[in-house]
């Protein structure tokens, strides 16, 4: 197993981010291309993850289920920065209707992106429709939307809000910030015309496999409102965090395939949901029985891009086994009655 987690450890997480296609590694920690949704239409993305000195909030606290601080760079400079994006840019051009710029924290955190090479890089893609962004909610200001609006019209701030419940979002995932946080970041964009993604995640620790695919049916209605895309983050278990820990002593599984596809199928007429199960059908990702996890998670991909729930077909004798756990694991005091 050590092999084949080294293999993937610095996937980057996501839901609805494509992981198909080439990739290159430079500077960058990962630039890829694939296919994503825009106006209904499927359209040719570009998706570049940055390597910065980190997310401020992971250097103080952190979330219980991100491990990308380890991947940062704690002397990462505003010319290293600005030199992984050029070098990305130089090898795939700039030909993409969706062009996505992440480092596994907030773009928009002045402190992690300086001001100058935010501008350059948006300046630099302002002929692209759209340029997805990442931020936690308090970098998300009418201020910085503004100074934003200026440089680039066409952009999508993407917030990881996980949940709707303020006491999951702050006692089981340690967020530390709220659900009107969110409303208020959700605001400001919209307000400068900008588009709105939420991440929420389905199953973060503490929760049954029932108690947390209920909180992401109920997430997305109470989302839906506020963000023009939801992205569903189907957890994995990422080194280092307490997620990990858990896992280690048998006390968390990954979410089964099954709960990902109830809560697709649940909110598809609510909102545009979408999801890139990262690991899906792997020991630290989510997962059925094996036999069937590579067929459900094609499924939910093709899900994703033409947003037709009958892109749903596949069955499995391991359904009774969900159905099972959905049933019974609140009795098992915490622990998984399933690995």
């Amino acid at each position: 197993m050590k092999k084949q987690y080294r293999a993937r450890k610095r996937v980057p997480r996501t839901s609805g981010r494509e992981t198909n296609g080439r990739r290159t590694r430079g500077n960058a920690r990962f630039a890829w291309t694939g296919w994503d949704l825009l106006n209904g239409d499927v359209v040719p993305s570009l998706t570049v993850v940055l390597t910065t000195k980190g997310c401020s909030w992971a250097r103080r606290e952190g979330c219980t289920m991100c491990g990308y601080i380890i991947d940062s760079n704690p002397d990462a400079q505003a010319s290293d920065i600005q030199k992984q994006f050029h070098e990305v840019i130089a090898h795939y051009g700039k030909a993409f209707k969706i062009v996505k710029i992440f480092t596994s924290g907030s773009f928009l955190d002045q402190s992690e992106v300086p001001i100058d090479v935010r501008d350059a890089i948006l300046s630099e893609l302002k002929g692209t429709p759209k340029v997805i962004v990442e931020s936690r909610p308090e970098f998300v200001t009418p201020e910085i939307c503004d100074d934003i609006f200026r440089i680039n019209e066409h952009v999508e701030v993407a917030i990881g809000l996980e949940t709707s419940n303020d006491c999951i979002r702050n006692n089981y995932i340690n967020k530390g910030f709220s659900f009107r946080d969110f409303v208020r970041a959700s605001e400001a964009a919209h307000a400068n015309g900008f588009t709105v993604k939420a991440y929420l995640l389905l199953k973060p620790p503490f929760l049954t496999e029932r108690e947390a695919l209920e909180d992401a049916l109920r997430s997305v209605r109470d989302a839906a409102p506020h963000a023009d895309t939801i992205s569903l983050n189907v957890c994995n278990v990422q080194k280092g965090t307490l997620v990990e820990a858990l896992w280690k002593k048998g006390l968390y599984r990954p979410p089964w395939l099954w709960s990902a596809v109830e809560v697709l199928k649940g909110t598809h007429e609510t909102a545009t949901v979408i999801c890139d199960p990262v690991g899906g059908g792997t020991r630290r990702g989510p997962h059925n029985c094996w036999r069937c996890d590579r067929e459900v998670v094609a499924e939910i991909k093709e899900f994703s891009l033409s947003q037709n729930s009958a892109s749903f077909t596949a069955t499995c004798i391991d359904q009774m086994l969900w159905e099972y756990v959905l049933e019974f694991e609140e009795f098992s005091y915490g622990v998984p009655l399933v690995p």
